[in-house]
């Protein structure tokens, strides 16, 4: 397949005209390409001069013709389309494997393995999707909080109350096969073309559902409200699990449990389950208007239906710290992310339309296995510290602490309230977050603030509104692995986010992919 890359256009122009000017630049008839499409639409709003740039990918009518445009022109290349394969192995598999989690990695893994035919069983510590709507819905309203499911587990996992943002640093032949797999079971096509796709917390429902079907339409099995307790262990190899159903015996434990699975963690140290600290961030959640973003990015274009909503992502260094912006939600909502009792944890999340006033992301400091003495039970008592105290500063009833940047910068504590309401949905008190962060947190948020404003203005205006505290960026945890995907408990897969190999949906799927892999070519059903 060749790609013609680098196609800059006005805002106003058609996938049709992109097509034109990649045939131009190929310059050879049209009768000898078999096919030919936009691949991916991104925007460069660079020195105030806004143009959507195009990816046309062209397939020849003889493929073998295709390697001599190699080093035609900078902006055309030939790419590669290996094909993923699946194949199942000799070991005749004795029980079931068993999936802890069912967020991407579960998913993903428990979607390929029982297409293979292996008859996966997955244990999900919350609820199906459509309960755990209601159940979250119960606490952004009453202040009930589920501390089995929530925001952080449940169907889906966390990634679901987010804004189902497919964009990856990684570059894995994996990642096409997730992206189709969403479509055929309900995301938008037009995800496929986007540089940055997302699908929208509203559309994802009904994604997680279908294949949720498929894998149980084939045999699998899914069981809600079940969380593993405890790993049986025979002579160093997997030999069962523990939950609150039940002993189900497995010699393939795949462990997807995403990064907030905290007392999961601890049975795994007591078991000898080799562990240990890794970097991660925590800080707050920054909102301010979508409109202002949209300005500070696409100038006088801002508000053009053809242009969608404003999205960034920024990042400053202040000595051995990084400062960063993380998930970010245009048009979206802070949410209210807790999973233990007497905490305050924020996240963020959009729909599809991301048609909110308000956009936000995490503006998160970095943290290091040696602030904690790379003993990760202290990095995880760091975070359970910070949510217990912003428990307490939003006035111990789940509100969160809030703080203004005017504020914020001047050193002066709560809210100066005036263009920017916050969403957070049980409501914010105002704060000073000097009482919650150590300093080395505020020092380098305040010395951020000004230099991200200057790179994205409004980011930083007077009247954004911060929210805390952000504590899930990722996991803390890194759960080793070998080259065969296994724990030194044979057996034993760490997958995904919450073992330390993964950092959202789709590298999250990915790696779930992967293990799967690994364990149909070992075994046969």
């Amino acid at each position: 397949m060749l790609l013609v890359n680098n196609i800059k256009l006005n805002i106003t122009s058609s996938h049709s005209q992109a097509v034109e000017k990649a045939l131009k630049l190929l310059n050879i008839p049209r009768s000898r390409i078999a096919d030919i499409w936009v691949y991916k639409v991104s925007i460069d709003a660079r020195k105030g001069d806004v143009k959507f740039v195009y990816s046309v990918a062209a397939k020849l009518a003889d493929p073998a013709k295709e390697e001599r445009f190699k080093n035609k022109h900078k902006d055309i290349s030939v790419k590669e389309e290996p094909e993923l394969t699946f194949a199942t192995g000799e070991k005749q598999m004795v029980s079931p494997p068993v999936i802890c989690g069912f967020g991407p990695a579960g998913i993903f893994a428990a979607l390929v393995l029982a297409r293979m035919g292996f008859k996966p069983v997955v244990l999900e510590m919350g609820q199906e999707i459509d309960k755990r709507i209601e159940t979250v819905k119960v606490f952004e309203e009453k202040g009930l909080l589920n501390t089995a499911s929530n925001i952080q587990f449940g169907e889906g996992g966390a990634g679901t109350f987010s804004d189902g943002k497919l964009t990856t640093r990684i570059s894995d032949m994996r990642c096409g096969f997730v992206m189709n797999t969403f479509i055929a079971h309900g995301a938008p096509a037009e995800i496929a073309k986007m540089a940055k796709p997302h699908i929208g917390t509203d559309l994802l429902v009904d994604v997680i559902k279908n294949i949720r079907k498929e894998i149980i339409s084939l045999g699998g099995k899914v069981l809600f409200d079940t969380a593993l307790t405890d790993i049986v262990i025979k002579n160093g190899q997997v030999a069962g699990v523990k939950t609150t159903a039940g002993e189900i015996a497995t010699e393939n434990l795949i462990l997807a449990t995403g990064h907030s699975a905290r007392e999961l963690f601890f049975v795994l140290k007591d078991r000898g389950v080799e562990m240990s600290a890794k970097p991660f961030s925590v800080g707050v959640r920054i909102e301010h208007l979508q409109s202002e973003i949209d300005k500070g990015l696409y100038h006088d274009l801002a508000g053009h239906p053809a242009l969608p909503k404003g999205e960034y992502q920024l990042s400053h260094t202040k000595g051995d710290r990084g400062v960063y912006t993380f998930c970010m939600c245009p048009g979206g909502q802070v949410v209210a992310a807790a999973s233990e009792e007497n905490t305050v944890v924020v996240n963020g999340m959009s729909r599809h339309a991301r048609d909110g006033k308000n956009a936000n992301s995490a503006l998160v400091v970095s943290v290091e296995p040696k602030d904690f003495d790379d003993d990760f039970t202290k990095a995880i008592g760091f975070q359970r510290q910070l949510e217990k105290t912003a428990f307490g500063l939003g006035g111990r009833n789940y509100k969160a602490p809030a703080q203004t940047v005017d504020r914020f910068l001047s050193g002066k504590g709560g809210i100066n309230m005036k263009r920017v309401q916050p969403t957070y949905p049980l409501g914010v008190t105002e704060a000073d977050f000097t009482k919650l962060f150590p300093s080395f947190i505020t020092d380098n948020l305040r010395s951020a603030l000004p230099v991200l404003d200057r790179k994205l203005p409004g980011f930083g205006a007077a009247d954004s509104m911060l929210t805390g505290v952000e504590t899930r960026t990722s996991s803390p945890v890194r759960i080793h692995r070998g080259e065969d995907y296994q724990s030194n408990i044979k057996g034993l897969y760490p997958t995904g986010e919450g073992a330390g190999y993964a950092g959202g949906i789709m590298s999250a799927a990915v790696d779930g992919v992967r293990v799967a892999q690994y364990i149909c070519e070992k075994y046969r059903p």
